[in-house]
Parts: structure tokens; C-alpha cells; sequence
């Protein structure tokens, strides 16, 4: 039997699909292979057509199909994770009403910093778990004070990846993880929070029925079966947002135990057993995948918007003779510090962790005789190791304190020298293990089908395949120091 795991990104769609006996990938695609775009009608605003991202899974899954390393027949069950935190919208026909707003969009920040004045800091921390932000429930709110032609109009409201489920199905659900995330779940009454509908004035009936994040969320349609060549039979069966499912790919589910991500975005995301809040909402505390009310299981995580497309954008304005390995390996040839330049990797909206403050990105003590373009790169992926460490810092003061932690061999971490960055000046191992993403997906969806009793023997197979010490952690601990100097600067900027 095999397994489809999906992981609707930011950038892009990937595709694994698994042997649930071996746990083997058997074949893995992307589309599309250059970063699929951000629609941004105004400074701060971010957005993406949700039916481009059907098109993209679709085309992934005909790209892994393509490669005739299986029969798409012997699918049985598919697993879906997604960007977190998006806003989609969609009529009693289930058609699209409007962009989604996606994790990164700032329009909401100034709405969920009202309402957590408005609702209590006290209260909402204690029932939420976290400020309602920039999150989920905010953005809707946008919608009803400024779209109120479509907000009238909406039959149900989707998470992105509750979205690509009813694409597959024709049927809607979501999670108490995908509420926990958007700030609708009270984690004190175990339902959607009463408060929050109150205050924004939304309607329950807005939500669509909440189903097991290992369970059923429905059997594909036929006209799905057919044009994806795949059996009529097949079922979703997990469903689970990026962070809390690369996570779960790490096999991160126990108290103490810690992962990281560094794609779009860069994440560092512990488990906790307890009710954790941060009391200034720097870092967000969600239902994490195996959560229940009886057993908590509180996924702590801390968000730094823009890591990978800070690489990214530094590579298309002064490296388009370079691709991303020939970036790393110059990269490598340059000393810890970069010569003194130092970066500010915040130019991705408001950052959560600085206090929803919108800095901007920088690059400071640039010298014209000394620094070149090699210097931008090493300065670009240091500065995220670094800005990944001031999150990691808040997180130790809230109880998580890692000595290894867990990563995909993906993204950043295929860079050496950010790597080493990110282990150095954090003074923690790094494993690595093989996959992404949507490895997790379809281990999820095999765990969600009943093939696995239990994660224990959903993860038997799953071996660490390389791990890094951290090396030079003074040198790095005293420019790390520098660079927090240079970033309260722009933080007193704006007080």
C-alpha cells in the first residue's frame, strides 16, 4: 500500500509518495520548480489564489506519477499539510470569494492588538494561548469591516489546507489544530472560543465541522479520481498545518523535544506539555497534532518571517551568476562574521517576536573596499541563524531548552555555513533526517487510515542520517552579541 503526503507551501507544492510498509520514499516532485508568487495589492499585504494552489497539487501529483516508480492505483490514503494561518473563503457552492490572505499579510496587525487589549491580555493568554494578532481571525475580521459585499456571501471559512481537502472531497472539516492556529479555540472550554465570536461578531456557523487530525476527512471525488488517475477510494485521512506536521515528520510529539524548519519562513517549534503562553505573545502556543484536552500537547513555536526568501531575494538582486549551491560554497570561503557586515532579515511583515514591529530589512556596516557580493550571502544566512537564536532565547524563558534539535536535510539547512550558524551560536546539535514536509503528510495519512496502530511504529523505520556539532560557539556567541546591538537600534527606532 502506498501513502501521498502533500505539503502545500508558500513557495511551492511537494509531493512524496511513500511505502507504508518500508516507510521508503518512492518518489517526490515539486511544482513549481521556481517560487510560485505573492500578490501584494498594498505595502504589508500578502496574498495567493487558492485555485492556483489546487492547479499546483494537482500538477505535483502528476509529476511524481510521471516518474513510473509505482501504480497510482495502490494509493490508499492521502495526508495534506499547508502554510499556516491563511484565510480562505467560499460560498454555498464552495467557490472562491476572494484571495486568500496568507500568513505573512500585515493588514490585521493593528485589529488583533485591539482585541487583545479589548478582550484582556490576562484572558486571552489564558484561553487562547496567544494575542489575536496577525492571525486568522483578525484577517476575518478585516473582510467584514471593508469587504462586506464578500464577507456576506461567505458560506464557510478555510484554513488553506482545509481548502485542498474540499477540493479532493467536495466536502468541508477542519481541526481544533487548524483553529488553535487561526486564534479560535479556548483551550479552557475545549470549544471554539465564545469571546472571539462575540467580539468580532462572527457567526459559528461560519466553521465547518470539526473532525480527528487523524481520521477521515473524506473519500475523493470521482471526477478527482479519474483526472489524477488514482482510486476512486482513496481517503483523506490527516490534515495538519506546516509547522505542527514538520514536526511530526521529525517524530517531535513528546514533551522537551524540539524542531526546525528554514524555508520560506524559519521556524523553531517545541512541545510542551502544559498550557504554555508566552506573556507577551512573542512566540504562539497551538494545539499541536496530537493534542487533546485530557493529554496536552502544546506546540510552541516561534516564526521568523523571512529566511529563505531573504536568500532568495539577495540571490536575484546581486547574484544571478550564481545558483543556491554555488552561493553556499562561496559562501563557506568567507570567515564567521562576514568581515564585520552585518544583516537584518525582517523585511517579510510584521515579526511576531519583535512585537508585531514591521523593521524592515538592513545591512549594516557594509564597507565598499572590503565587502562583496560573497559577504551578502554570508552575512544573509548568518543573520538568520542569528535572529533564529533571539526567538530561541524566548523560548528558553518559557521552558523549552533544547540541546539537540531536529531538522529535514531542506531548504537553508542544505547550506553548510548556515548550519553551522544556526548550531554554533544556539550551542545545540542538529539531526538531520531525510524528506520534508510532505514525507510527514503521508505518514500522518497512513497513521490517520489505521495502517500504523500508534507513532511509535508510524516512526520504527526513522533514522537520523547526519548530525552537526556546534563548533566555534564563543566566536559566534560574541557576534551574535554585536548584531542584537544593532537590532535593538532599529527596535528603539520604533518605540
Amino acid at each position: 500500500m502506498l501513502l501521498l503526503g502533500i505539503d502545500l507551501g508558500t513557495s511551492s507544492v511537494k509531493v512524496t509518495i511513500v511505502d507504508s510498509q518500508s516507510q521508503e520514499i518512492i518518489a517526490s516532485s515539486q511544482f513549481p520548480e521556481t517560487e510560485a508568487a505573492i500578490i501584494a495589492p498594498q505595502v504589508g499585504w500578502a496574498e495567493q489564489n487558492p485555485e492556483t494552489w489546487w492547479e499546483m497539487v494537482q500538477q505535483a501529483i502528476l509529476l511524481c506519477h510521471a516518474t513510473g516508480k509505482y501504480h497510482p492505483k495502490d494509493i490508499v490514503s492521502i495526508g495534506i499539510a499547508y502554510q499556516m494561518h491563511g484565510l480562505v473563503l467560499v460560498n454555498k457552492d464552495q467557490q472562491v470569494l476572494h484571495n486568500a490572505i496568507i500568513w505573512c499579510d500585515s493588514r490585521a496587525v493593528s485589529i488583533g492588538e485591539k482585541a487583545f487589549s479589548d478582550i484582556g491580555k490576562e484572558k486571552a493568554l489564558g484561553h487562547l494561548l496567544n494575542s489575536p494578532g496577525n492571525f486568522t481571525a483578525s484577517k476575518l475580521f478585516w473582510i467584514k469591516e471593508n469587504k462586506k459585499e464578500i464577507y456576506d456571501q461567505i458560506d464557510k471559512i478555510l484554513l488553506p489546507g482545509d481548502f485542498i481537502a474540499m477540493k479532493l472531497t467536495g466536502l468541508v472539516s477542519t481541526t481544533i489544530s487548524a483553529l488553535s492556529e487561526g486564534i479560535f479555540w479556548d483551550f479552557k472550554t475545549s470549544h471554539i472560543s465564545k469571546e472571539i465570536l462575540h467580539y468580532f461578531g462572527f457567526d459559528e456557523t461560519l466553521f465547518p465541522a470539526i473532525k480527528s487530525l487523524f481520521g477521515s476527512h473524506g473519500t475523493i471525488k470521482d471526477t478527482v479520481a479519474d483526472s489524477l488517475h488514482l482510486n476512486d477510494q482513496v481517503t483523506i485521512t490527516y490534515k495538519a498545518g506546516d509547522q505542527p506536521n514538520n514536526a511530526f515528520s521529525l517524530n517531535v510529539l513528546n514533551p522537551g523535544e524540539v524542531a526546525a524548519n528554514a524555508g520560506t519562513s524559519g521556524v523553531i517549534y517545541g512541545v510542551s506539555d502544559l498550557l504554555k503562553y508566552d506573556s507577551e505573545s512573542r512566540i504562539n502556543s497551538f494545539a499541536h497534532v496530537n493534542h487533546s484536552s485530557e493529554d496536552p500537547r502544546i506546540g510552541v513555536l516561534l516564526c521568523i518571517n523571512g529566511t529563505g526568501i531573504f536568500n532568495r531575494w539577495v540571490k536575484q538582486m546581486v547574484g544571478n551568476d550564481f545558483n543556491y549551491d554555488t552561493i553556499n560554497q562561496a559562501a563557506e570561503r568567507i570567515e564567521a562574521g562576514a568581515e564585520g557586515l552585518l544583516a537584518m532579515p525582517f523585511g517579510n511583515g510584521a515579526e511576531r517576536m519583535l512585537g508585531n514591529k514591521i523593521i524592515g530589512a538592513h545591512f549594516s556596516t557594509i564597507d565598499f573596499n572590503i565587502h562583496t557580493s560573497v559577504h551578502l550571502f554570508k552575512a544573509t544566512q548568518e543573520s538568520i541563524a542569528f535572529a533564529m537564536r533571539y526567538g530561541l532565547d524566548i523560548m528558553r524563558n518559557n521552558g523549552i531548552n533544547p540541546t539537540i534539535i531536529r531538522a529535514n536535510k531542506t531548504n537553508l539547512f542544505l547550506s553548510e555555513v548556515f548550519t553551522q550558524s544556526f548550531a554554533s551560536v544556539n550551542n545545540v546539535s542538529v539531526e538531520f533526517y531525510e524528506g520534508d514536509g510532505s514525507y510527514g503528510a503521508a505518514i500522518g495519512a497512513g497513521l490517520g487510515a489505521g495502517i500504523y496502530k500508534d507513532s511509535v511504529e508510524a516512526f520504527s523505520l526513522r533514522k537520523a542520517i547526519e548530525t552537526v556539532q556546534p563548533t566555534q560557539a564563543d566566536k559566534y556567541l560574541t557576534i551574535y552579541e554585536n548584531w542584537k546591538k544593532v537590532l535593538n537600534q532599529y527596535l528603539n527606532n520604533f518605540k
